[in-house]
């Protein structure tokens, strides 16, 4: 099963398929949002599905129902991003409010992050994989990487590279390394992954960047 996020202001849960000419089929479409859908994430454990949307809002769906669990209310302005915690107890969101924001999974806000925090748009929150590593990363239209200590929420330092916006942060399954991908104002883009190197320029903008885990690779476009 994979999830869709879209402008017609649905979730789609589509299932699979080996046919080669349809290779998935529309199974659930959870409604709700009043605006875009901007990201979907799944729960480690298969049975979550958080949301947030220009509307503003997140939500949390039971993928068994369909139905909404929880609605997460708190950000002034769009909401870009969201992603769980490698324990699927706490969730963090980024917003075109220019704020981080902390929540449990009852829709409480615990913490927002607003000093030292980014001066545009947080386009891209992630938390690490690695619980032994607990932080949070995040990236925004100021063309700045940040990592967030999960703990007190407090800055620990500034990734700074990139020459344009960003539009997207992975971490690493270690948490030790992150990869970050924008947009070069000029006639490139690259995806770049901090403590290491740079690769090969993209001829256009990054918009999403993913860890794979096998082949120890990082894959953008």
């Amino acid at each position: 099963m994979i999830l869709s996020a879209s402008r017609d202001k649905t979730i789609i849960m589509w299932k699979l398929t080996r046919d080669e000419t349809n290779y998935g089929i529309p199974q659930r479409a959870l409604r709700g949002h009043s605006h875009f859908v901007s990201d979907v994430v799944i729960s480690s454990d298969g049975q979550f599905v958080l949301s947030g949307s220009w509307d503003g809002t997140l939500r949390l769906w039971d993928l068994t129902t369909g139905t909404t669990t929880r609605r997460f209310v708190g950000h002034t302005k769009d909401v870009l991003s969201v992603a769980f915690s490698s324990d699927n107890r706490q969730i963090v969101s980024g917003s075109r409010d220019k704020t981080i924001k902390l929540w449990n999974t009852l829709g409480v806000c615990k913490y927002t992050v607003q000093d030292e925090s980014h001066s545009e748009w947080v386009s891209c929150v992630r938390f690490s994989p690695n619980s032994s590593n607990p932080i949070i990363v995040s990236c925004g239209w100021d063309k700045l990487v940040k990592v967030w200590n999960l703990a007190n929420c407090k800055l620990k330092t500034n990734h700074i590279g990139h020459t344009g916006y960003l539009n997207t942060v992975t971490v690493s399954p270690d948490g030790s390394l992150c990869a970050s991908g924008g947009k070069v104002f000029g006639d490139k883009a690259s995806p770049t992954q901090w403590k290491t190197a740079s690769w090969k320029e993209h001829l256009a903008s990054v918009s999403n960047v993913k860890w794979q885990t096998l082949a120890k690779m990082v894959l953008g476009g």
